[in-house]
């Protein structure tokens, strides 16, 4: 080894301690800021949990839906967290509008990268105030029948009658066609009845209120209607219109089908095939 490499080598050996020494007081320095804001973090996670648990006490206690208090307490976590975490970064010294500039230009990179999800956590905004059903509520969203399971932040379960499980977009719920059928008490059950153009129709009327007279869960008031329809092409329909409430329409519905075709039965109602006539020359 040359002269030249010894001396290289003991002016490395010399700066060594030094760069040493600058670390240690540049991390003694900065330690009791990295203690300090993980404190911020760990009381700031403890406080947030209390705080969420308060408001879900107190939520409990109101009339808020089941639904729309799952949504809340999401929102509300979400923002305590932010608020801790953006006062941690503080603590590290990190400049107030350097974290805005970041979160401003994070939310924006987001907003177009997750721009379905926005839009689907804008519907539960629009959900949650406009309550335009709440849990429990049986509703039909694009020919998706079911009950109301839950109200999440992006989306809305059903449970269908079929035993399945719809996860519905809020987005698509607050902008698509939406029937509720459980706001009102009742439920009007919409029938048609058809009987053969030789059939006595006022017979096969009578027959027909023989049968809403008899089924109790039909509701007097409105009144029930059975009327002539329509002049079909190979029969006569007779339009039932009864109104009963929510809980009971299936099982009516049902009732009124099998008891009227059993009253046409006895009394012989023909309720007629399709018919085509065809002349051939």
């Amino acid at each position: 080894m040359n002269a030249t490499a010894v001396g290289s080598l003991h002016e490395q050996l010399d700066i060594a301690p030094d760069i040493f020494s600058r670390i240690c007081g540049y991390l003694s320095s900065f330690l009791p800021l990295i203690i300090f804001a993980l404190i911020i973090l760990i009381v700031g996670y403890i406080v947030s949990k209390l705080i969420t648990k308060l408001i879900d006490r107190a939520m409990k206690r109101s009339k808020i839906d089941s639904g729309a208090k799952n949504f809340l307490l999401s929102v509300i976590r979400i923002s305590l967290y932010t608020v801790v975490l953006i006062m941690a970064l503080s603590a590290l010294k990190v400049p107030i509008s350097s974290i805005i500039t970041i979160l401003g230009a994070a939310g924006l990179a987001v907003s177009l990268a997750l721009q379905t999800c926005l839009s689907n956590l804008a519907g539960g905004f629009i959900i949650l105030f406009s309550k335009p059903f709440v849990t429990g509520d049986i509703i039909e969203i694009d020919n998706t029948v079911g009950t109301v399971r839950a109200i999440s932040i992006l989306y809305t379960k059903l449970d269908t009658f079929d035993g399945k499980t719809a996860f519905i977009p809020n987005g698509k719920v607050s902008d698509a066609k939406l029937i509720n059928y459980t706001e009102s008490p009742l439920r009007r059950i919409d029938l048609e009845f058809a009987i053969s153009y030789s059939d006595d129709f006022s017979k096969a009327q009578a027959l027909i209120c023989g049968v809403i007279n008899n089924e109790s869960l039909i509701q007097s008031i409105p009144a029930p209607i059975v009327r002539m329809g329509r002049h079909g092409d190979s029969s006569v329909s007779i339009d039932t219109l009864v109104w009963v409430k929510n809980n009971d329409y299936i099982s009516t519905r049902y009732n009124l089908l099998e008891k009227v075709k059993e009253a046409f039965d006895q009394n012989g109602i023909e309720i007629p095939f399709g018919q085509l006539d065809v002349h051939m020359k």
